[in-house]
């Protein structure tokens, strides 16, 4: 059995996906030599330098392990072999369930976003009465 090559660049883009974050976005978070080309070139590339897959786990908010051993045909593969004949099958397993790591990650991001904007909100009122003060 031929062993299955893990494409790391295309593991980051449906990560990217699943989280909502389009390129431009990753790329301001990795820093100003970063942009929208360089985040698809990286995605195209199929291993990527350890260090680098550490800093766009970072910005994704997601362990690097995540990016390095997801295996889409894997994933298949079980999901095929454990639902058949519209059978469901419920497995009482405590392990962590990376996607919904994943959901409750990207719904703490959504908040740290509004609790900014609200801050910016009063910041700006803030000023605005000082400006009206002199």
């Amino acid at each position: 059995m031929p062993t299955h090559k893990i494409h790391e660049g295309r593991n980051i883009k449906r990560f990217r996906e699943m989280l909502g974050i389009k390129q431009d976005a990753l790329a301001a978070d990795l820093g100003d030599d970063w942009n929208q080309q360089k985040i698809s070139l990286l995605e195209q590339k199929e291993t990527i330098d350890p260090s680098l897959l550490q800093q766009v786990a970072a910005a994704l908010k997601i362990p690097a392990a995540a990016i390095e051993n997801f295996d889409e045909e894997q994933a298949i593969t079980v999901i095929s072999s454990t639902f058949n004949d519209n059978a469901a099958v419920v497995y009482n397993n405590p392990t962590i369930n990376p996607i919904d790591k994943i959901i409750q990650l990207h719904e703490e991001k959504i908040a740290l976003y509004e609790r900014m904007m609200k801050e910016k909100d009063e910041m700006m009122a803030r000023l605005e009465k000082l400006i009206q003060a002199k």
